[in-house]
């Protein structure tokens, strides 16, 4: 059986398998680690194996190479690319700061490499306000390249001097403020966990801070940040605003609760180009390695370490 190949070259090419958590279930039952990115960059960074298999897509590869420049990565297909990735490219970045010469270049990690070196702090959807908050009150700070994220944490953090670039992911994008409501008016127990790239997270915030769904707990977190409070919480039924790739390991964990998508469509494609045969083929073969040219991969981990600096 493959999975059972899987395991043996993995044991004797001392691989690691991270995958996040939106991949297929065949290829999350394969990985070592399952997690979002920032932890599958901790998982990257620490681990004591010679070579990591990224089931991810492409920014989240290049980041585990960046961090650990002495190991191999590979990826099982280079083309798992990011909508949100291709948002902002690095003139787009270059222009944006001269326009601004003394604001603070904050990027989510679902950038290039070669945009990471020009910022000045990476973030996750996990720790994108903690980051904010970090940065003094008087600096400008340019936001990118995801502006449903952004404008949560203009919110959070009542930061006024923040500017946000015009991106999104086209999955979270595509979760609408009907599709969450529909689901509201219709199961009156479930809690409501949303993603802060959805498009229906900004308008939400705004009707979670007046009540408007006082029947309803409605939680906006990170995907780790989802796990983690599914395992926690006293509530039966969950209603799920991100890619379903994610339902996958709550029910795995948590068989005895319900999960429900706020939006069945919601799925990346790009995450499901990776297979078990391109996963063992990548393996094999150690082909689709990722490399970043070292003077980009030097930049921009100073604002990668900065990100796992604030949790």
């Amino acid at each position: 059986m493959l999975k059972d190949k899987i395991e043996e070259l993995k044991k004797e090419k001392d691989v690691v398998i991270l995958a996040h958590n939106y991949e297929i279930p065949e290829v999350q039952d394969i990985a070592d680690f399952v997690g979002d990115s920032l932890g599958l960059a901790r998982q990257a960074a620490k681990t004591p194996h010679k070579t990591i298999l990224f089931c991810g897509v492409h920014f989240m590869a290049e980041t585990a190479a960046i961090i650990s420049p002495e190991k191999k990565v590979l990826i099982p297909d280079t083309n798992a690319g990011c909508s949100l990735s291709d948002s902002i490219n690095l003139e787009q970045l270059k222009k944006w700061k001269s326009e601004h010469p003394n604001a603070i270049a904050v990027g989510y990690v679902n950038t290039t490499a070669e945009i990471k070196s020009e910022l000045d702090y990476c973030c996750t959807s996990s720790n994108a306000v903690n980051v904010v908050k970090a940065i003094p009150d008087d600096k400008e700070i340019l936001f990118l390249p995801d502006m449903f994220l952004g404008s949560y944490v203009a919110k959070m953090t009542g930061r006024k001097n923040m500017l946000i670039w015009a991106g999104e992911c086209h999955v979270h994008a595509g979760i609408t403020p009907d599709h969450v409501k529909e689901k509201l008016n219709s199961l009156a127990n479930a809690e409501f966990l949303i993603h802060p790239e959805c498009s229906c997270t900004t308008p939400m915030m705004y009707d979670v801070a007046n009540g408007s769904y006082s029947s309803n707990q409605v939680q906006i977190l990170s995907t780790e940040g989802m796990m983690n409070h599914v395992k926690n919480s006293k509530s039966n039924e969950f209603v799920v605003a991100t890619e379903t790739g994610i339902l996958y390991r709550m029910k795995k964990q948590n068989p005895d609760k319900k999960f429900i998508p706020a939006s069945e469509k919601a799925e990346c494609e790009y995450m499901k180009m990776i297979t078990l045969e391109k996963v063992y083929n990548s393996l094999l073969n150690e082909t689709n390695v990722v490399t970043v040219p070292k003077e980009t991969a030097d930049k921009a981990r100073l604002a990668i370490e900065r990100m796992l600096a604030i949790s």
